[in-house]
């Protein structure tokens, strides 16, 4: 470990135009906690960078230690496939266009766009650390934390945001060499023996080990690099797994793509060299998940041992999911097809079935308020999403669950890298409605065609098109409690 001065990672400009912003609550309604400390629960939530629904199968431990002692959701919808966004939406139990962090990057997105807001004086980690929780970020934090070229003045390169009693967040990409601001000291980690992956685990078991020889309750955000691209496994797993090739679906390269819309169409069949090269990436990708698997393999011998484990609520999820070829999509996230918008989500806990799948409909906007709940504190008045706790008891969904949920993408170019030039969706159980800003339209039954290959926009019945245009009209204008009281009224 190399310790760095806060100038090293070069000087920071002052931030552009921004949109404005409208006061609102930023507080939880926090109770007296102070007798309450030794019987709330401990959360700890691993949120993976670009790891698909389907990966979830490469990680031996974490189907032992977590899907088999715990409840799978597999229909856990991202609000937006774009990191700084999904990750935003998860801090603050919002809808992309409510949080108003639009893209990952540039003026109206990252780190800078969720500083500039005002966001990280109310996020799950403040309602937390004020209701008497030890709270900690170990890893990524949002993307182009902390510096960019147009960040303002006040932010250095050891700024710490408000929330986090121990804070350990990344500062560079990489796996293989990364420098974190240490509660405001930088150290660098360069080497095979400083794998990322590792380097975070060991400061995950440092954290727990202190946090539990206290009164209070913890909360923890570990968040690894990966399976993100450029994938890097540690040396140990560079050889891992027989040869052999990403999934192929039917919608891996998709032959008749006539009747998607034209950024699906503008893109090329992949040829044999683009397969070939997506089967390299998605065996690194899957090696890189290995060092995953192992963390929480720690993570669980750590709780164990410090007789905590069955106080803990531990949460594995990703910020989005991955194309690998789907719908000739090489390599990319950014669409409202499945793979790119379904995330995995499992729940190991206090009470939590184990085994068990929850089908309900899920969103990262509900993360926060479901934190908050077990910790027993009323999320601010702003929050969209809703407590998961109903649908972790083993039972059916409530009547009143939510019948609909949002999807969004918005970009700072007429297209992004694939063409995409945004979109709002609407996802049920089983169909999902999108509507671009092109004006183009898809429609897909989930339960007839889960791969999406015909889009029946232009040919199902008009009214069912129009109901689901005008709930989706209401979604993207909602706010709050409007949300969920949008999202529960039964379709026609």
């Amino acid at each position: 470990m190399q310790k760095l001065g806060a100038g090293t990672l070069g000087a920071v400009a002052s931030l552009g135009r921004v949109l404005p912003v409208t006061t609102e609550s930023v507080s939880a309604h926090v109770p007296d906690v102070a007798s309450q400390n030794r019987a709330r629960p401990n959360i700890i939530l691993i949120l993976l960078d670009d790891m698909r629904f389907d990966d979830l199968a490469a990680m031996p431990a974490v189907q032992s230690l977590l899907v088999d002692r715990g409840t799978s959701f597999t229909n856990f919808m991202v609000t937006t496939p774009s990191c700084a966004p999904a990750r935003a939406s998860i801090l603050r139990g919002q809808y992309l266009h409510n949080h108003g962090v639009m893209r990952s990057q540039g003026e109206f997105g990252g780190f800078g766009r969720f500083h500039t807001l005002g966001h990280e004086k109310s996020t799950v980690a403040t309602w937390l650390q004020e209701a008497g929780y030890t709270t900690a970020l170990i890893g990524k934090y949002l993307d182009h934390y902390p510096y960019d070229e147009d960040f303002p003045a006040s932010v250095t390169a050891t700024y710490q945001p408000p929330g986090w009693s121990e804070w350990a967040g990344v500062t560079n990409e990489g796996y293989n060499s990364i420098v974190i601001n240490e509660n405001g000291e930088l150290n660098a980690y360069r080497g095979k023996r400083h794998y990322s992956t590792d380097v975070f685990a060991n400061k995950a078991v440092e954290f727990i080990t202190q946090a539990v020889s206290t009164t209070r309750p913890f909360f923890l955000c570990l968040t690894p690099r990966a399976p993100h691209g450029p994938a890097k496994p540690a040396a140990r797993h560079a050889s891992a797994f027989a040869r052999t090739s990403a999934p192929r679906p039917p919608s891996f390269n998709e032959p008749d793509v006539s009747d998607k819309p034209a950024w699906v169409r503008a893109l090329p069949s992949l040829s044999d060299n683009d397969a070939a090269q997506i089967d390299d990436y998605y065996l690194d990708r899957l090696r890189t998940l290995l060092a995953v698997d192992e963390m929480v393999t720690t993570l669980i011998e750590t709780l164990s041992k410090a007789g905590t484990l069955d106080s803990t609520f531990i949460l594995f999820t990703s910020d989005n999911g991955y194309h690998l070829g789907e719908h000739r999509a090489s390599q990319e996230k950014g669409s409202p097809y499945e793979e790119s918008i379904l995330a995995p989500l499992v729940v190991r806990g206090p009470g939590v079935p184990e085994g068990k799948i929850a089908a309900a409909l899920a969103s990262q906007a509900d993360l926060a308020p479901t934190f908050a709940a077990w910790a027993g504190v009323e999320a601010p008045d702003f929050v969209d999403g809703r407590s998961l706790g109903p649908l972790l008891n083993g039972g059916p969904a409530p009547r009143t669950w939510r019948e609909t949920v949002l999807v969004e993408l918005f970009t700072d170019r007429p297209q992004d890298s694939t063409g995409n030039t945004g979109f709002q969706a609407l996802r049920t159980e089983e169909l999902i409605y999108v509507e671009y800003l092109t004006g183009e339209q898809e429609l897909y039954d989930l339960v007839q065609d889960p791969y999406q290959i015909d889009n029946l926009a232009s040919e199902a019945n008009p009214s069912l098109v129009r109901a689901l245009s005008k709930r989706l009209a209401r979604m993207t204008a909602c706010t709050a409690d409007s949300c969920r009281a949008i999202e529960a009224v039964p379709l026609p």
